[in-house]
């Protein structure tokens, strides 16, 4: 009898430090129907508040040369704060990729308007998933896992992406590694190369900067 209680408390304990770091794991709930900055009260604001207009340039523009991102998350659109949603237009000249990144905070939805991408993720067991897309596909890169897309076409694509955080964060995978001053030494270690090449990698990211 003394094992059993034991033991139901010691699983209401654990449940009790679980439940917490279950509830973190997205962005908090909050206890009003939205945040205002710190310099501002509801009867100061209207309609343009809950309002962005930063994709707007997009009806008017030509086929872009280089990879664009136009994000809608709460550094560009503070009215997203504590709603748990963000958004971002991705535009993809032929040729361009979005390279491997990661975002820690939320998974993403991606519908693609135009062309044709192709995309992929790696799983914790390492285990690759891709797919060629059309218009009108939707593809899901599930939270924190590591992918990519990549437009194969002739022509621009355009994508739109929708995130389950107000601040996803974006971690790209070959800054992190290549352009935060990480050793040399451990570097060619761990993709098992020469320093040479490492530095050779380095300097890419330094031209681009």
């Amino acid at each position: 009898m003394a094992a059993n209680t034991l033991s139901h408390a010691f699983f209401f304990l654990l449940l009790s430090i679980a439940v917490p770091l279950v509830a973190r794991g997205s962005d908090p709930d909050i206890t009003s129907d939205f945040i205002l900055p710190q310099n501002l009260t509801s009867n100061l604001i209207d309609g343009s508040f809950f309002t962005f207009t930063g994709m707007r340039t997009l009806l008017n523009s030509d086929e872009v040369k280089n990879f664009v991102v136009l994000k809608a998350s709460m550094a560009e659109f503070p009215a997203l704060n504590g709603q748990s949603v963000s958004y971002a237009v991705l535009l993809y000249p032929p040729g361009a990729v979005n390279p491997p990144h990661t975002h820690p905070r939320a998974s993403e939805l991606l519908f693609l308007a135009g062309g044709y991408l192709d995309v992929g993720f790696v799983d914790t067991a390492n285990k690759l998933y891709v797919q060629t897309l059309q218009p009108g596909d939707i593809f899901v890169f599930p939270k924190g896992l590591v992918h990519y897309q990549y437009n194969s076409g002739k022509g621009q694509a355009i994508a739109i992406s929708a995130f389950g955080s107000a601040s996803a964060g974006t971690v790209s995978v070959p800054v992190s590694l290549f352009a935060t001053g990480i050793d040399d030494e451990i570097l060619a270690k761990s993709f098992k190369t020469d320093v040479a090449t490492v530095q050779k990698i380095k300097a890419g990211f330094a031209q681009k900067a």
